[in-house]
This record gives C-alpha cells, structure tokens and sequence, in this order.
C-alpha cells in the first residue's frame, strides 16, 4: 500500500497496565482516547472516524463515540481480529485520511486481557474441533508446536529464547508502566514452570487489562508527528490456519516482510528500531531473519551478545503489557519523537496472517 507521507500519528494514550482494572473496557477505551487526544492538542469534536480491533471483549466504536461526545460520528468500523490488526489498522487510518474520508481518526484496542477474556478462552477456528481432543486448546499448544519445530530447524535452544526474555525484562527495567522489571537470569529462566513445552510461562506474552489509543491524522495539521511510510497485511498459504500451512513455522513476517520492503523503497538496514510483536519468545528472531535484520547464520551468536538489545526498548508483549500490540506502536512513536530513531518498524502477529507497518521522523 503506498501511503508515503500521507499521514501521521499526532497522539498517543494508554491508560495504566494491571492485572485487574476494575473498569470496563469502554471506560478504559475513553482514559486512552482522552490521553491521546490531549497529545495531539485535540479535542474530541475535531475527530470524525474511530476504528478499532477485537476478539468480542472490548467496547464498540460507535459507543466509545458517544461517550466522547464527538459532534459528529462519520466512518467506524470494529474490525474482528487480533494481533495480527496491530499494524494494518494504521493502513485502514492512513487510507481514511489520504483519501479525504477522515480528518482525524481515533484508533484504539482496549481490553480486560486478565480479570476478563483470557486469551487460552480464545478459539483458534473451525479447525478446533478436531484439535482440541489432542489438547490443542487455545492458541499456545498450536504456536508451541510451531516453536517445537523452529527450534529444531534454526539450531536455537533454551539459551536463546531465554536471551530474548531477559533482554525484554531489562529493557523494561525503566518503563514505569511495564508488569514486568524484575532482571530474568538464566537459572530463574530454567525454573519457570511450562505452559505448553517448549514454552514456559515467561516465554509467553502477559496477560493483560488496559488500553492504548492513537491520532492519526493529515502531515498538515502533524507536521512534526511520526509519517506512516508503508503498511502492508498478508500471509502464505492457509493464511492464520495452521494446519494448513506447507510450514508450520512460516510466520507472517516470511511472507509480509518482502512486500514491506518493495512498497517502502527501504531496506532492512535503514531500521532504526524494531517493534515486533513478541507474544511468544521465538517469535523475535524468526522476525529477525524474516525481515533481514540479523542474517540466520549469524542469529545464534547475536541472541546470546544481546545484539537485539533496541528490539521493543520498552519491554515489548512480554515484559511491559499486552494491548495486543497497539501499544508497541504507541512506543515507536515515543522513539521517533525523542530522535532515538528515524525509522521505526511495527509487525503484527497471527500465525502465517499478519502485518507490518513503517513510521519514520519527519
């Protein structure tokens, strides 16, 4: 999609991350809207489309609408999806305002990820039915095999992914909003318990209740506001369906990753800093090599030097919190801003179905 410079992410807003919010989602989805738009120097009038993703566990857009009291409500659209939206919602923004649909655009993902729907209640399709029996319950069990697989494949091992865990939870040491702080050393890392092997409990994302919302809108009225260079969505065969899949360990990013490049007119090397969406550990370097960043023949030496060190400065899905990767992109924007990067990337994880997306400074 060829969005260069046509829009930008005026706003960010999150509201605090816990394992129990005691509100609901529309009151969480407002706090982030309200933070966002205070950002952006906005008010709620000036906004006249709202966007947002879901697994059935978040307030309706046309409702989070009202309760801002927007003095007119024009594009919505609650799109059905999860990690796999982080990025290509940003498309769906940049779109509305490139093509003069949408001046400002409200996008948000807000949920009770912990004291309400947790994700091991999620289905995984139709397919479930049949996988379920085996105990495949829930997406861990599937993306662990995929993990099995992987492992073998790449030559990783338990040092590697533990690597990449304790390298999250130091970057988040001084995020305050991050659950996550405490240093993970190897030994701590071995003794955590498995959920479903070979990944233990801090191999996998938290779960998480909280909400972040962003403003997008014309480089006009942002000029100084992070631009979206490109977004892109896909997947391979079978899409997000695994079973169907030639390779159960083929990801989006093998898929998305080329078409990323030739709509960018970039590089993997003029990325400053990588937001992947790491909702498992063996996720990040797949996405490494997937995107071109660490070439696989050296990935196991750069896991272990902490090479991946600007990878989710903040502590990522696994160590800050989990809003389903919208607050990964909040984060690049933080980035841009304070001139610790040019060019940000942002990935959005669904199996072999997901997408990416490219902010750079102005």
């Amino acid at each position: 999609m060829g969005l260069r410079g046509k829009a930008a992410v005026a706003g960010i807003g999150m509201t605090a991350l816990s394992r129990r919010s005691g509100r609901g989602e529309l009151a969480l989805a407002v706090e982030a809207a309200r933070a966002a738009l205070d950002d952006a120097g906005m008010a709620p009038g000036e906004l006249d489309a709202v966007l947002s993703y879901h697994m059935n566990d978040s307030a309706p857009a046309i409702r989070v609408a009202r309760a801002l009291r927007m003095e007119t409500i024009g594009w919505h659209n609650d799109i059905s999806g999860g990690g796999t939206q982080a990025a290509s919602i940003l498309g769906d923004a940049a779109m509305l305002v490139a093509c003069g649909v949408a001046r400002a655009v409200l996008v948000y993902r807000a949920l009770n990820g912990r004291s309400g729907v947790r994700m091991n209640t999620a289905s995984t399709g139709p397919q479930e039915r049949f996988t379920r029996p085996y105990g495949m319950a829930g997406p861990i069990p599937m993306f662990a095999m995929a993990a099995t697989r992987y492992l073998a494949e790449s030559g990783l091992g338990e040092e590697h992914l533990h690597a990449v865990v304790a390298q999250s939870r130091d970057n988040a040491a001084a995020n305050p909003r991050a659950l996550r702080r405490d240093p993970l050393p190897l030994a701590g890392y071995l003794a955590a318990p498995y959920v479903c092997t070979p990944l233990r409990t801090v191999d996998c994302c938290q779960e998480t209740d909280g909400a972040c919302a962003l403003i997008v809108t014309t480089p006009a009225r942002a000029p100084s506001a992070p631009r979206l260079h490109a977004v892109v969505r896909g997947g391979g065969p079978g899409c997000s369906a695994m079973d169907r899949a030639p390779d159960v360990t083929a990801i989006f990013s093998s898929y998305v990753a080329p078409a990323l490049w030739a709509a960018a007119g970039m590089a993997p090397g003029d990325v400053d800093v990588p937001l992947l969406y790491d909702a498992y550990s063996w996720l990040v370097p797949r996405q490494l090599t997937d995107f071109g960043l660490v070439h696989p023949a050296d990935l196991p030496g750069h896991l272990l030097a902490r090479a991946h060190a600007r990878v989710n400065p903040h502590g990522g899905l696994l160590s800050e919190g989990y809003v389903h990767g919208l607050n990964n992109t909040a984060q690049a924007v933080r980035e841009l801003r304070t001139g610790h990067a040019e060019v940000a990337l942002v990935t959005g994880f669904g199996g072999s179905y997901g997408s990416a997306a490219l902010l750079v400074r102005p």
